[in-house]
């Protein structure tokens, strides 16, 4: 199999962009603490990835669909979070 400098690149980029969300996504996913998220910045970021979907749909297949649909589930799963948790008082491990 022959790759391309640049699509193997995009597929290492790709990976490294993707695992350095992970760990942030998991401890949220356990803690429940969103209090660190700015909700204009998880509006913001969902309505530009959603915005530059038609741009980068609009492309061969390649990482970059990979990258871009990675990053539109975990800021939309991020804006989730944000308004299932943010008004909901965190349990005292003690009551």
């Amino acid at each position: 199999m022959n790759i391309e400098l640049p699509v193997f690149a995009g597929i290492i980029s790709s990976t490294i962009f993707a695992s350095s969300m992970l760990p942030m996504l998991m401890k949220v996913n356990k803690t429940r603490n969103v209090e660190s998220f700015s909700l204009s910045h998880l509006l913001l970021s969902n309505v530009g990835n959603i915005i530059h979907s038609v741009y980068v749909f609009s492309l061969p297949p390649g990482p970059i669909w990979l990258l871009h649909t990675f990053y539109l589930v975990t800021m939309g799963l991020m804006l989730l979070w944000y308004v299932m948790w943010v008004h909901k008082p965190h349990r005292d491990a003690t009551a």
